[in-house]
Parts: C-alpha cells; sequence; structure tokens
C-alpha cells in the first residue's frame, strides 16, 4: 500500500488510495461491503431489542395461569 492515507475527522472519513495498486472494481466492493456491514449490524440491534420485547410480553402471558386445568 504505497502513498495510502486514512483521515479520520469529527465529520468525514477520506480515504487516499493509489490507482497503482487498487482497481475501482475493488474500490466498489469495499464500499458495498461496509454499507452492508452497517445495515447488518443496525438489523442486529432492532431485532434484540424484539426479542426481549417479546420475551417479556410471554412471561406476562404465563403468569395468568397458575394450572394447566385453568386454561
Amino acid at each position: 500500500m504505497k502513498l495510502s492515507t486514512i483521515e479520520i475527522t469529527e465529520n468525514e472519513y477520506l480515504i487516499k488510495l493509489s490507482k497503482e495498486n487498487f482497481d475501482l472494481a475493488f474500490i466498489n466492493q469495499l464500499l458495498k461491503r461496509i454499507q452492508s456491514e452497517v445495515l447488518f449490524s443496525s438489523f442486529k440491534h432492532v431485532d434484540q431489542d424484539d426479542d426481549l420485547k417479546s420475551r417479556n410480553g410471554g412471561a406476562e402471558r404465563g403468569s395468568y395461569y397458575s394450572h394447566l386445568d385453568e386454561k
């Protein structure tokens, strides 16, 4: 990776790569991979919250009945 730099500031990321070492197809694949990881991680957090809500809801419903014959 000759002459490659990464700058990270409060508002932006700047990545400079040499055209000799990296072609445009690779850069497109890299960007798609980063976007898919961000999307996946956002779905992962939403699913965990929903799981907790459904678990709590199920526990409340189960406490209404103390025996099977009461259902």
